[in-house]
């Protein structure tokens, strides 16, 4: 199931819950939900996604507001592991271009964050990619970018949809949260209505995420 603004929003594919009790957003009927993608190896993450999803979190929790985490994976597969999450909620410390990044930008104490990420987090599903790549997926991911898909020519179809093909059989794993959203990378924030309803879904610093939820809660 592919998720649709203003429809009812799909529960996430985690693997496992890392941090806090199992949850999903069904769980949280009656409030608003903010769900904040990254990676592991995702400097732009830590600098500006996590930091103001820890924001909303502090301001909004006792006021009708959710914030879940979900650690996703479409690149850096040896980096971006359930693994480094665990090491990264149970110790602070970060890997990758992440350890580099904030290192140059003295965010770090040593090599760990200098803050605790205090909402539930969890890790993707990520599925093994193999050769046999289904149209359902092709279509999840090129309906979400290109809309009037179905009436555009047989010849355009069928060229998106070998582009589309390569770029699955290019990747050693498939993240089912990541794709079933149609993310275009990381950071992205998911947000969902009281009704459970898919309002908004917004990729990495854009200042606009606290007004939409004052929105959302103001419906």
């Amino acid at each position: 199931m592919s998720a649709q603004i203003s429809k009812k929003a799909p529960n996430l594919k985690v693997s496992e819950w890392v941090q806090g009790n199992d949850t999903n957003l069904d769980q949280h009927s009656g409030n608003v939900v903010l769900v904040e993608v990254f990676q592991v190896n995702c400097p732009g993450c830590f600098m500006y996604g996590i930091p103001e999803a820890i924001e909303i979190f502090n301001k909004y929790k006792s006021k009708g507001v959710s914030v879940l985490g979900v650690a996703t994976a479409f690149e850096d597969f040896d980096k971006n592991t359930l693994k480094n999450l665990k090491l990264l909620v149970e110790t602070g410390k970060v890997v990758g271009e992440t350890e580099k990044m904030l290192s140059q930008h003295g965010q770090l104490d040593g090599d760990k964050i200098t803050f605790k990420i205090p909402y539930p987090i969890a890790m993707d599903s990520l599925i093994k990619q193999s050769d046999d790549v289904t149209k359902e997926q092709m279509d999840s991911l090129i309906k979400k970018q290109i809309p009037d898909f179905d009436s555009q020519s047989e010849n355009y179809k069928n060229e998106i949809y070998g582009r589309v093909k390569n770029y699955f059989l290019s990747k050693e794993y498939s993240a089912e949260t990541f794709e079933m959203y149609a993310l275009p990378g990381t950071p992205s924030s998911i947000l969902i209505d009281r009704k459970g309803m898919l309002r908004d879904i917004s990729f990495g610093q854009n200042g606009s995420l606290e007004s939409k939820i004052q929105n959302l809660l103001n419906e």
